[in-house]
């Protein structure tokens, strides 16, 4: 069976929930095959001063993406159901982000199927609004999610099994951002290494625990002295690592 792909790519989105803050990255290259790539943001910001910030990004079939964003941002023309701005938790937020993923599924799933599309999708969401702690969540394609917890504080979406393993080792709930940031700078070069449908640029996003302010917001592109800092030092770091390892004794 041949498969469509509709503005796919395996793109890589990180979301961290530690004590200090949140830290939120995503490439911004999509394809429908190796001659038509092009940039798309996966992250979307929304955010008032002193009230909330809730960041979300995405992965996968990037009209099923869209389209659930458009439908959770029309909810504000409807006073009476919760919004992306007056909905009082976070877990809120993840729920209509999920029920509008379900929304796009039902209404154009069938023709998905005919077509041999692959429409799947995922999310990850996460902030802060005021009178609750910061929040993280995991939108599966079906529209049900999982939250993050002080064992598991950041999710990935995407091509994710190159990237996890600096995570792994690195974050904990208790590390800084500054040096989250900069882990996830590592496993974004160490994915875009081994998997060519990753690439830049990067956008990076850093929110202080209690701020309801965004602390940096910036798209990382191919020429940033401090990424190319990070893709040089960490691949000598590795090889002289690896040079100094002992050969085993049973050789």
């Amino acid at each position: 069976m041949t498969i469509i792909f509709e503005g796919f790519g395996m793109t890589y989105c990180v979301g961290m929930l530690l004590d200090a803050g949140m830290i939120f990255a995503s490439d911004s290259r999509t394809n429908a095959g190796v001659d038509n790539i092009a940039r798309f943001s996966k992250m979307k910001v929304y955010h008032q001063d002193g009230d909330r910030t809730i960041v979300v990004m995405s992965a996968g079939n990037l009209s099923v993406t869209q389209n659930a964003l458009s439908i959770l941002e029309l909810r504000e023309r409807n006073a009476l159901v919760p919004t992306l701005f007056n909905a009082i938790s976070m877990f809120d937020i993840a729920t209509i982000l999920g029920e509008s993923l379900r929304d796009v599924r039902r209404r154009d799933g069938p023709a998905f199927a005919a077509g041999n599309i692959d429409a799947s999708a995922s999310f990850i969401v996460g902030g802060q609004i005021q009178g609750e702690r910061p929040r993280l969540f995991l939108v599966y394609s079906e529209g049900n999610f999982i939250e993050a917890t002080g064992d598991t504080p950041y999710f990935q979406i995407g091509e994710i099994k190159y990237g996890k393993p600096i995570l792994d080792r690195v974050v904990k709930r208790h590390t800084p951002l500054v040096d989250a940031a900069k882990c996830t700078l590592v496993s974004f070069d160490s994915t875009m290494r081994s998997n060519l449908s990753v690439g830049m640029p990067i956008d990076l996003l850093m929110y202080e625990t209690d701020s309801y302010a965004i602390k940096l917001q910036k798209r990382i592109e191919d020429n940033d002295e401090y990424f190319q800092m990070i893709h040089n030092t960490w691949g000598d770091g590795l090889r002289e690592v690896f040079r100094r390892l002992p050969d085993p004794t049973w050789v």
